[in-house]
């Protein structure tokens, strides 16, 4: 990581607009769709179930994330991804209550048009809710991109990322909105390292209340 000097002129939290469906997949015992502007993401939530017994774990369940893109066969971006998500989730899963036992989280690559790592950290905390999994806290994804003017834009766009100098990527909770995840590249300062954690703090706060909205919705129809 390259530290430079220059810090990031203020900014607003503008998000793309976003949308959710849960309970969409007939197969996983939890599921969700979730779009950020043009970039959509489908997931899946399969167990807790039978483990093989080269992957159990005596004292919690073992998570396993596959992330599949959407044409082509997976990358090394993909399996950075996949660990992104995983470490997330097995912070937010109460795992101990399901011990030798199997997760399975599966997400689907719909479209990409940036900020791709937040949006399936968000559809998968979304398909762990409809799957009804025991959790210590809520997760969000926010992602940030610094530009050429050391201006933040949060939610990028995947033009905005190949003009940025610097991604980043949170997991946020919900409880005390820390970080649970960074996800890094480029060229950055500390001061704007920190700069870009308060935003994605506050935008988080947006995120969360999309959470509340998406789910009351759906659970109002069932009434």
């Amino acid at each position: 990581m390259k530290m430079e000097q220059s810090v990031c002129e203020p900014v607003c939290t503008v998000l793309r607009e976003y949308a959710c469906e849960q309970n969409i997949l007939s197969k996983p015992d939890g599921s969700a769709s979730f779009k950020q502007g043009d970039t959509s993401v489908l997931a899946g939530v399969y167990g807790p179930a039978e483990v093989k017994v080269n992957k159990e774990i005596y004292d919690r369940a073992t998570l396993e994330v596959v992330i599949q893109p959407k044409v082509g066969m997976q990358s090394v971006r993909e399996r950075a991804r996949e660990q992104c998500v995983r470490e997330t989730c097995e912070a937010a899963l109460l795992s101990t209550l399901h011990p030798r036992s199997s997760l399975t989280l599966v997400l689907q690559v719909v479209h990409d048009d940036g900020s791709l790592l937040s949006c399936c950290l968000n559809a998968a905390c979304m398909a762990l809710m409809d799957a009804g999994l025991p959790m210590s806290r809520l997760f969000c994804g926010v992602t940030c991109a610094i530009d050429a003017e050391s201006q933040i834009i949060t939610d990028p766009t995947a033009q905005q990322e190949k003009e940025c100098r610097a991604l980043m990527t949170f997991a946020i909770d919900a409880k005390d909105r820390n970080v649970m995840m960074s996800s890094t590249r480029g060229s950055f300062s500390v001061e704007e390292l920190q700069q870009c954690i308060a935003v994605s703090q506050k935008a988080s706060e947006k995120i969360f209340l999309f959470y509340r909205d998406s789910v009351k919705r759906r659970y109002s129809k069932m009434l």
